[in-house]
């Protein structure tokens, strides 16, 4: 059977036009145990349906909805394909730069320019290969034409670049300004550099289109901080949202064993990794015997155990009303949805969701342009599924 998977995507990479696209879709997700919905479930405060927009997706990461009802799906292994209306998932654009498809490593996030009807670019986050088992976090900026992508320029690199295929962290925020926050892990082996401020490890950073550092940024005029930092103290952060209330920039973070966070993420502050933390080495062993210090921000909220948190969504949409001003995360390792009901800042009870209807890693979720949520389940088939109100 995996000769017959491994023919088929080499098909699919070749020769399959569009309308024979669907077929070998579904047979790549049969495979995998795909969910294939739709399927009513009942929440504590709606009756939700789960619907499959696609299936077949290779380990997919980010997602972006263009403004002609197409959505923008990149998958780890360095695709960036089109999924359009009906579920149909086109072939791989062209014109992506080369990623290091490494453990965790690969083509990660995608975001939209916020002027894109107007200059039709994109910006995508993704492991590069820097030398002999070295690589980083890089962002690149496109411009994406009828036949992929084109006029690719990098616009940063994380410093100082590592061996290793771990905690790139890669979600990609665009605030209310215009400039653009990514995340940065501590590559696993970079903790000692999380701390200090003349490097990337274990950072959010705040650029412009160009990759330059706005100049309201909060380590622009301290002595020895590269200026683009927004804040620090970082471990893996693999979701970021902005508060549709504030506009300020939230995240969720992998903790070790134990200590997933969410966290407000204001600029100029250090959330602590790995001063204080509510998880422990993997070898049970602790890394502090603190979880909190002064100077150091605690988080709004953590897990323990970890659920390995990626994903983030303050839920907007309208399709299911009883869900506004959820905020969302995805689980990696709990293989649910954690709807958070916050008040005043705080989270006042969690509820988690689909763990028995997908039992899939959960890479992503967004609110969609429809009012809908959607999920990106992390799987060498993975899918794209529409959360509505059950009808």
């Amino acid at each position: 059977m995996r000769s017959v998977i491994a023919s088929l995507r080499a098909v699919r990479a070749y020769f399959i036009t569009p309308a024979l696209l669907a077929p070998a879709l579904l047979l790549c997700a049969g495979y995998a145990q795909a969910f294939d919905g739709p399927k009513v479930v009942a929440t504590q405060k709606a009756r939700v349906e789960l619907t499959v927009v696609t299936s077949g997706l290779e380990h997919p990461w980010g997602i972006a909805f263009l403004p002609d009802g197409r959505t923008l799906v990149t998958e780890r292994p360095g695709r960036l394909r089109i999924v359009d209306r009906s579920g149909k998932v086109s072939e791989p654009l062209a014109g992506v730069p080369i990623v290091d498809a490494v453990g965790q490593g690969g083509l990660l996030d995608v975001a939209l320019d916020p002027e894109f009807v107007r200059n039709q670019r994109i910006y995508l986050s993704f492991a590069e290969k820097r030398g002999d088992g070295i690589n980083g976090t890089s962002v690149a900026r496109a411009k994406l034409g009828p036949k992929g992508l084109e006029e690719v320029t990098f616009i940063f690199r994380q410093q100082p670049a590592m061996k290793g295929g771990h905690h790139f962290g890669s979600r990609l925020v665009f605030g209310r300004d215009g400039n653009l926050f990514v995340t940065l892990g501590d590559r696993n082996s970079g903790r000692d550099k999380v701390q200090l401020l003349d490097n990337h490890i274990g950072k959010v950073v705040r650029i412009d289109c160009d990759g330059k550092a706005p100049a309201d940024n909060p380590y622009l005029k301290q002595a020895g901080a590269l200026p683009e930092l927004w804040s620090v103290g970082h471990r893996n952060i693999q979701g970021a949202a902005l508060d549709p209330a504030t506009g300020e920039l939230w995240t969720n973070e992998h903790g070790p064993k134990g200590g997933d966070e969410l966290n407000r993420t204001l600029g100029g502050r250090n959330y602590g990794w790995p001063l204080v933390t509510y998880g422990m080495e993997y070898s049970g062993k602790p890394v502090s015997d603190k979880t909190e210090a002064a100077g150091l921000e605690s988080p709004v909220h953590y897990w323990v155990p970890s659920i390995a948190t990626s994903g983030l969504a303050f839920y907007t949409g309208t399709a299911i009303p009883a869900w506004q001003g959820s905020v969302f995360v995805g689980g990696l390792k709990s293989g649910e949805l954690s709807r958070l009901e916050m008040r005043d800042g705080k989270v006042v009870s969690e509820e988690r969701l689909f763990g028995e209807a997908l039992k899939k890693r959960i890479r992503t979720v967004v609110n969609g342009p429809d009012g809908a949520l959607y999920l990106l389940t992390d799987d060498s088939a993975g899918q794209l599924i529409r959360v509505t109100a059950a009808k």
